[in-house]
């Protein structure tokens, strides 16, 4: 870890995934979707705003005719854990029936999130849905919910970087570490 830099600071010492991993795993996700959407045209959905740097990367991967569009969505508020009610806070700007979607997520962890997103966008008629996660934490899950692709499974702990926050900060970590406790159980 560059001790120098200060966004480090609170971290613990040693980093959960480093920015040389998640590239490479990057690289690994796109050329499976790609398999899988050979010949096909794809909706990519970002949730906004912790995906936002997986999926500009993750886009530029892809080889393959691909349309974007953009959701904000909340179940956390500043807390560290979903209160289970999701709201919509930035809808789709165009219509996803017929399409094939794919979401893309920084995080899954209780599911409900997801789920929900899941069946509003079924429900519009997309012809369908695939989600994308960098982090899955299965352990956490209180709704059942697949997740299609995921880059890496961790352990039940706070992570920041790479777009995933504490409170709106942490987002430009470049890498992903976990939070020391202290930081959030002020």
């Amino acid at each position: 870890m560059e001790q120098s830099k200060r966004i480090y600071a609170d971290l613990r010492d040693e980093l959960l995934i480093t920015r040389e991993q998640i590239a490479a795993r990057v690289k690994e996700l796109a050329a499976q979707i790609e398999r899988d959407y050979a010949g096909r045209e794809l909706t990519v959905v970002c949730i906004l705003k912790g995906a936002a740097p997986f999926f500009v990367d993750l886009i530029r991967e892809i080889d393959l005719p691909l349309t974007v569009d953009f959701m904000a969505i909340s179940s956390y508020g500043s807390a560290t854990k979903s209160s289970g009610v999701v709201r919509i806070l930035k809808d789709l700007d165009k219509p996803v029936n017929g399409k094939d979607v794919l979401i893309v997520e920084d995080i899954v962890d209780s599911g409900m999130t997801l789920s929900f997103l899941k069946e509003n966008l079924l429900s519009r008629g997309a012809a369908s849905l695939r989600i994308v996660t960098l982090l899955d934490k299965p352990e956490r899950r209180r709704v059942p919910l697949s997740v299609d692709y995921f880059g890496f499974t961790i352990p039940d702990e706070f992570v920041v970087g790479y777009g995933l926050d504490y409170d709106e900060k942490y987002r430009n970590l470049p890498d992903i570490g976990v939070l020391k406790p202290e930081v959030y159980e002020k």
